[in-house]
Parts: structure tokens; sequence; C-alpha cells
């Protein structure tokens, strides 16, 4: 137990992959924009955002206590009682029950983005590594909802992803960004367990990178030696 009242919350990795995403989330959207050549960036920046997601997947299982899915996503129960004002502490050092939410909801619209990217075929210049694996309806689909519906819901979450940053640090005093940089709270409860941050743990989370990595060219190889 830790009497600090400043305590490690978010371990390196969380953090890198935190950050790597947002660079890649935003090179991707502006690479879709710009078209033409700037889509074989687009293909690269597509296979190194699933193989972050992989590996949050794996490390939201073997990663530092506060980025454990089993810590943060909340029970109907736990949920409830925080939406009636009844939250304990704990809901305030990681991810609250709302935020714990956002954060599924955020890598679920990603992920279902970097799927059908996997499967869009624009006739021109692209197809998907997947595109040969499925029907031309599904393909179809999937075009149309990598470069529409797709889209916009992704800029959707960002910007209510946004505005829930500028209210927590605005209206609540709370300022999470820099939790997100540095890795640390100020004012943690006596008692409140920390994330392991250690070398050890670092190591891990390079060979569950390798782990990310090699099944996103695993998928990728699914669409032949041109890819």
């Amino acid at each position: 137990m830790n009497t600090s009242t400043r305590l490690r919350i978010w371990d390196l990795p969380t953090r890198l992959f935190h950050w790597l995403l947002v660079v890649g989330m935003v090179a991707l959207l502006v690479t879709s924009k710009i078209g033409g050549d700037a889509m074989a960036w687009h293909l690269r920046l597509g296979q190194g955002v699933l193989a972050l997601l992989v590996f949050r997947v794996l490390w939201g299982v073997v990663g530092g206590y506060w980025s454990r899915f089993l810590t943060f996503v909340p029970s109907p129960q736990r949920l409830l009682a925080y939406l009636r004002g009844q939250g304990t502490v704990r809901d305030e050092v990681g991810h609250n029950p709302l935020g714990a939410l956002s954060v599924l909801g955020m890598l679920g619209i990603i992920g279902l983005q970097v799927f059908t990217g996997l499967l869009t075929d624009d006739e021109i210049f692209y197809a998907g590594p997947l595109t040969g694996l499925v029907s031309g309806d599904t393909v179809a689909w999937a075009t149309t909802w990598h470069k529409t519906w797709g889209q916009w819901l992704l800029l959707g979450a960002i910007a209510l992803h946004v505005l829930a940053l500028v209210f927590y640090s605005v209206v609540q005093k709370k300022k999470l960004v820099p939790a997100m940089v540095h890795g640390d709270k100020e004012a943690v409860p006596a008692g409140v367990p920390a994330s392991r941050d250690g070398w050890t743990q670092r190591l891990l989370a390079l060979v569950v990178l390798a782990v990310g990595a090699g099944a996103a060219w695993w998928v990728w190889q699914l669409g032949g030696p041109g890819f």
C-alpha cells in the first residue's frame, strides 16, 4: 500500500500507446483527405494503428494495474452508483466509469474503422488486403462505411473526447492530460495501489508490441505479395 500523495497511475507503455494513437489517427485522417500518392502512407499508418490496437487489447490484460480492463471497466452496479453521485475514491484515480466506457467506445470505433479499411476498394488506386476474402457486397458496404459514416462517427467521438477533457479541466478543475504525459497523479489517497512501471514491465511491453506488429503484418499478408 502506498501512503504518498503522488502515485504512478499510467505506465510508460500506456502513455506511449495513447500518444502514438493520437498521432496515427490524425495522420490517417490527413492522408485520407489528400488522397493520391498519400494513400501509400495511409496504408502504412493503418497497419501501424492495427498493431497498436492489438497491443492495447493485450496490454489491457497484462499491463500496469490501472491500464487493465478488469481494473477500470465498470460493472453495471458501479456505473449506476457513479451516476447517482455515489462513486468511490478509486473511481477518480484511473478512468472513472464514464471515462472507461469512453475508452472502450473509442477503441471500438477505431477498430471498426481499421477493419473496414482492410475491406475497402476504391476501384482506382487501392484495395484492402482482405477484399479478396469476402463478397463484393461486403466490400461495397465496408468502402461506403469507411469513407462516410465511419469517418463521421470517428470525428464525433474525437470531438466528444476533447470536450470531455475541457469540461474536466475547466469546470471540475481536474487536469487529466498531464497525468497521461508524466504518468503520475497528485493528491491520491493512501492505500491506492500504483501501477508497476519498471524495466521488467517495459520489456514485457516490447514483447507485447512485437506480437501486435506480427499480427498486423500477418493480416496484411493475407492480401498476397502486393501487400
